[in-house]
């Protein structure tokens, strides 16, 4: 392991500490999550995201999943 795999490690660490204070602040979204990959995306899947401020102003979008959108959606669940 070379001097520069060492900022790497840390930025690693530094996205598994943020990502175990996330769980802990928001318990149902890594099980929704986790649900979702037990069924597995797949083409035709309609994945929605709404973002609502603290004022109530709301945004929504959504994607219907192609097959072109599998992959990178399968590496950034993990490789699953």
């Amino acid at each position: 392991m070379g001097i520069g795999n060492i900022g790497n490690i840390g930025n690693m660490m530094k996205v598994m500490n943020a990502w175990n204070t996330f769980k802990q602040n928001h318990p149902k979204f890594p099980a929704f999550c986790s649900a979702i990959s037990r069924r597995g995306i797949r083409e035709g899947s309609i994945l929605e995201v709404t973002y609502i401020s603290p004022e109530g102003e709301k945004l929504t979008t959504n994607i219907k999943v192609q097959a072109s959108d599998l992959e990178l959606l399968r590496e950034l669940s993990g490789g699953n």
